[in-house]
């Protein structure tokens, strides 16, 4: 599993392989994100926190960013795997689709550094490119397609989800705001 990870951390190409033979691979996967969604959403309590928002604010903030990396890590797992579909593609079932694409999330686990003034945001953008880059190097190896197909198919549901967190995100800020 480390091999894997590391694979994704580097960006080679064949991390997909590696970690669609671990045992319990889509458990692990799945574990990946709850720990990015928990990274995201303990950087995006820090500031209401700092507000001195009550606590059931606070809570309701941390469940909805979570909630945002898990439901955009299936989201775009669907997209990815219809679009493949209609293009008819060999791509595999959305279970086995799950398992590169959590292991890609795992850069997102440092998402806890967007606490840091000024370069939270761009932290954040950072790593969720870099989850996009491997996702889109193990789409391409795995199916064996054009580095250009394998943009074009990860691009759009990721493209969806960065606006859904963002809108999201600022939503929430909204709310402290007329809270506090």
């Amino acid at each position: 599993m480390k091999k894997a990870l590391w694979d994704v951390f580097i960006l080679k190409g064949n991390f997909d392989e590696g970690s669609c033979r671990i045992p319990n691979a889509v458990k692990i996967a799945q574990v990946i994100v709850i720990l990015a969604a928990i990274a995201h959403a303990s950087g995006s309590v820090i500031i209401p926190l700092l507000a001195q928002v009550t606590l059931s604010l606070l809570i309701f903030i941390f469940v909805i960013s979570a909630l945002s990396v898990v439901a955009g890590y299936y989201f775009w797992t669907f997209t990815i795997w219809k679009i493949g579909q209609q293009l008819r593609l060999s791509i595999p079932t959305y279970r086995k689709l799950l398992i590169p694409i959590g292991f890609a999330y795992s850069p997102q686990i440092f998402n806890f550094f967007t606490v840091i003034p000024l370069l939270g945001r761009p932290i954040e953008i950072g790593l969720s490119l870099w989850s996009l880059l491997a996702v889109i190097v193990a789409l391409k190896g795995w199916l064996n397609i054009k580095l250009t197909k394998a943009i074009l198919i990860c691009l759009s549901g990721w493209i969806i989800v960065q606006i859904a967190i963002g809108v999201i995100q600022i939503t929430l800020q909204r709310l402290i705001i007329e809270t506090s």
